[in-house]
């Protein structure tokens, strides 16, 4: 009896220490959780959601504030969320005007570079739009991943809910499962619908986000199934055969336009590659023609041509599916 009630007291102090920790974990990941949520929904632009939770406390920047006078804030915040960069509207008009700058510093530093007046000019335009099209890259590179990302997730929601969940647990576990951004984007969608926005809202938001026509499909198809009734998993089933099938005649457009992009291509690549090399091998074969005013008006009107000859060749081989 005297062993015994020594390991009856420790046994009892281990299990009040292991009641009162698995507490304190469980408050622990509730909290952890609830703040990924209000971060999520609060527009944080590495997850890419949107602002159900705005801080009305908060003084936005100037910069901001002329942005939105000129009905450019909305269009520049959508255009960085897309991205999915931890960027402001602010931060990249800084980041132009300093583009710009920085290439009329090179102009004075560098004069011999710029032999023709309007040359900083020009130069000044593409240095300070270079950020702007990055973000432009970069958003479609992820709006690219997310179509791919896609049909998976719609056969996932599918086989989730003929399993007997519910939808709105099914897009709780496709978030979980799926890797960014279509991750990210249906954790943003979910944890709106979970703290309290209806779920056409959120499907909405969605859609605004994704600006793709398989999300559109998507949003029509839940709406649509939540007001008339019907089965859902078959409806995402279908649908996710359907954008297979677009994938598919996108791949065979793109393997016989191949030909064409590629002479598109040299088209663009062979006048300022031929100019660099004579520049190169005789530097004063052009060099008259860079100083005569006549000429410079024929290196302008060559340069303009060629951006005109590419945007024609991009608008006939780009084929939409």
């Amino acid at each position: 009896m005297p062993v015994s009630l020594p390991l009856f007291l420790v046994l009892f102090t281990w299990v009040l220490l292991s009641i009162a920790l698995g507490l304190k974990f469980y408050e622990w990941w509730r909290r952890r959780e609830m703040s990924a949520m209000l971060r999520t929904s609060a527009e944080d632009p590495n997850r890419g959601g949107t602002p159900l939770l705005r801080n009305v406390a908060a003084n936005p920047p100037k910069l901001e504030v002329w942005l939105e006078h000129l009905a450019l804030l909305a269009k520049t915040k959508r255009l960085i969320q897309q991205a999915g960069v931890n960027w402001t509207p602010a931060g990249l008009v800084l980041m132009m005007a300093g583009g710009a700058v920085g290439a009329v510093a090179l102009s004075v530093i560098l004069p011999s570079l710029f032999v023709w007046s309007g040359t900083s000019a020009v130069l000044a335009v593409v240095f300070a739009s270079l950020p702007y099209f990055y973000l432009r890259r970069k958003s479609r590179r992820r709006l690219a991943a997310f179509e791919e990302q896609f049909p998976e997730a719609l056969d996932f929601l599918a086989r989730s809910m003929r399993a007997g969940h519910a939808f709105t647990i099914s897009l709780h576990m496709a978030s979980e499962d799926m890797p960014d951004p279509l991750g990210v984007e249906f954790r943003t969608l979910f944890n709106e619908q979970n703290l309290g926005s209806p779920l056409d809202t959120s499907l909405y938001n969605l859609a605004e986000r994704v600006p793709l026509v398989d999300v559109r499909f998507f949003v029509s198809a839940v709406i649509l199934q939540k007001q008339t009734g019907g089965n859902l998993g078959e409806i995402l089933t279908r649908l996710g055969q359907i954008i297979r099938g677009r994938f598919q005649l996108k791949g065979q457009v793109k393997a016989a336009s191949a030909h064409a992009r590629i002479t598109a291509l040299v088209l663009t690549i062979l006048p300022a590659a031929t100019a660099v090399l004579m520049m190169m091998a005789a530097p004063t074969y052009l060099q008259s023609m860079l100083n005569d005013p006549d000429g410079k008006k024929l290196i302008a009107g060559s340069i303009v041509g060629q951006i005109v000859g590419q945007l024609v060749i991009r608008k006939i081989i780009r084929i939409k599916v």
